[in-house]
């Protein structure tokens, strides 16, 4: 019912039975809500759901509780991408292709650079993510430097403030599997993260291949992210503030909260995306508002105390 076109609640309702029953409806009405609105709300819900449950594993999996999704350095490859397919004038199909190729490529040369060196520690994949994420943030800067100021670097700045507007069924189409897969993984072996989180020693001694299971998990937490960025672009807070509320509510079991952070995911980002496309007559960037929101949130969890690990 949101948005620029008003359409009330009983037309909305006369058009969604119009696909199974016999009754006529308003065209413009049928267009706009499945063809504009239906896509864009699901996408928000897969985008919110794929970050925070992102967000809550890894930071069972690195057992620190200020690890983000983007912490391997997959935001920063897929903003690279996008960046160079808005420099080459491709279509936005193209942009999305280039931004989930470059965020994988990102997170697989931090994988790589962590097993140069010799150590098993989880700490040195985080530290080779921030420095192939750093690398590729200066790429970026570099293409919005040769970029044309009137109409390329516009709109490169809009693409990396996150948006779901141009969002269509036919992208849908293109992430919507990847991304349901690697959530039914990582809800499946949702109880390991609980082993794993006492310590590798510990998990080992108890039977769990934390080599294998840690790649596992970057792979599943690498697509769902790379997939949200490229259809959304950059929505900070989201994978690190959503899954602290999830454990205020449900604790730190990673059985519970993994769904829990799933549901307030999808609610929490589509609740946003219409604050964004309602609040003023022009749309406002969902990176603005996930940030404007989530900073203050994040420092009153601080103030209060409440952020629990264990």
């Amino acid at each position: 019912m949101i948005g620029r076109y008003p359409i009330s609640p009983i037309e909305v309702i006369t058009v969604i039975l119009s696909k199974i029953l016999p009754i006529e409806c308003d065209n413009i009405a049928e267009t706009v809500i499945f063809q504009i609105r239906i896509p864009r709300i699901i996408a928000a819900m897969l985008v919110g759901a794929g970050l925070s449950i992102s967000g809550a594993s890894f930071q069972g999996l690195f057992k620190n509780p200020l690890v983000s999704p983007d912490i391997l350095g997959v935001s920063a490859g897929a903003s690279l991408g996008a960046s160079i397919a808005i420099l080459l004038s491709l279509n936005l199909f193209y942009i999305q292709i280039f931004a989930l190729l470059f965020g994988l490529t990102a997170v697989a040369i931090t994988y790589f650079v962590s097993r140069l060196v010799k150590s098993s520690s989880n700490l040195v994949l985080v530290l080779s993510g921030m420095a192939v994420g750093s690398l590729f943030s200066a790429l970026t800067s570099f293409t919005k430097y040769v970029a044309d100021p009137y109409e390329k670097l516009p709109a490169i700045v809009f693409w990396l403030m996150g948006s779901l507007s141009s969002v269509s069924n036919k992208d849908l189409l293109v992430v919507i599997f990847p991304m349901l897969v690697s959530i039914m993984i990582l809800l499946l072996i949702r109880w390991k993260i609980n082993v794993i989180s006492i310590g590798d020693e510990e998990a080992r001694s108890l039977g769990l291949n934390t080599k294998k299971f840690t790649t596992l998990m970057i792979i599943c937490c690498t697509i769902l992210t790379a997939s949200a960025v490229c259809i959304s672009g950059i929505i900070g807070w989201v994978g690190l503030v959503i899954p602290h509320i999830g454990r205020m509510i449900v604790g730190p079991d990673h059985r519970k909260l993994l769904p829990a952070t799933l549901s307030l995911g999808a609610s929490y980002l589509l609740l946003v995306d219409n604050f964004a496309r309602a609040l003023t007559t022009v749309e406002i960037p969902l990176g603005i508002l996930t940030a404007i929101m989530g900073a203050p949130f994040f420092i009153y969890l601080l103030k209060k105390s409440k952020i629990g690990w264990s």
